[in-house]
């Protein structure tokens, strides 16, 4: 059919990273108020989570909320947060069905204790689920992962001679899972905003103007496309 989506690519990101922004531009160019726009974000995970299943993405991580964020005004902060509140109350049931994995990345510190329980709640009920792993990143900041990894080595007592990538990376929030190949932006931004700083050193990059509520299937199409056109060298040179 003439409007059919393009085949899939071969190369499909097993790690998929996410910086979800747009949310307050989106609703105010349809008057709406900057909650309406994080609704409408988190309403869109939905969709994504749908279409990384059919890709073959077996990591998405989301970034939801940065430590540097609770700098917000007041009612921001707790439209970001209804992200994850919504993310357990409304689409917990549905993401374990489908087997989803769910993971927090950042720490629990500034939420109530109501909504701490839930999110450790909803990590233990889908602890053995395999389909797809969703990292949650709220209250996260990359380097805020480094300095925690750091200290949780001194404190290990572990000599300095014995520290090396392996080991950092067995520390970070991300433990026990491969980096990011592929990290999207939405709304036109160009910079990491404390994502990942460590994770994400050798992942390649795609920016979009999309709003992150209008970034969909065709638009993460779209970026595995442009990822496909890439040539992944970690520091190597081309291969002949």
């Amino acid at each position: 059919m003439a409007n059919e989506s393009p085949s899939l690519p071969e190369r499909i990101p097993y790690h998929l990273a996410v910086i979800m922004d747009g949310n307050g531009r989106w609703a105010r160019e349809r008057g709406l108020p900057r909650q309406a726009g994080h609704r409408a974000g988190s309403e869109n995970l939905r969709r994504v989570l749908r279409a990384c299943g059919e890709f073959g993405i077996k990591i998405l991580t989301i970034y939801a909320f940065s430590t540097e964020n609770w700098g917000r005004p007041e009612d921001e902060v707790r439209g970001l947060i209804s992200i994850v509140e919504n993310v357990i109350d409304r689409e917990l049931k549905h993401l374990h069905a489908n087997g989803v994995q769910l993971r927090h990345l950042g720490e629990l510190e500034g939420l109530s204790p109501e909504l701490q329980q839930k999110v450790r709640n909803a990590v233990e009920l889908t602890r053995n689920n395999d389909h797809l792993t969703l990292n949650i990143a709220f209250n996260y900041g990359g380097r805020q992962d480094l300095i925690q990894a750091f200290r949780r080595i001194v404190q290990a007592g572990i000599p300095p001679d014995q520290i090396n990538e392996t080991l950092i990376d067995y520390y970070l929030y991300t433990t026990g899972q491969p980096d990011p190949d592929l990290v999207v932006r939405t709304a036109g931004e160009m910079r990491l905003s404390n994502f990942l700083l460590w994770q994400a050193s050798y992942a390649e990059y795609y920016a979009t103007p999309v709003y992150w509520p209008d970034f969909d299937r065709e638009e993460l199409l779209k970026a595995i496309l442009h990822f496909n056109r890439r040539e992944r060298r970690f520091g190597l040179v081309p291969q002949p």
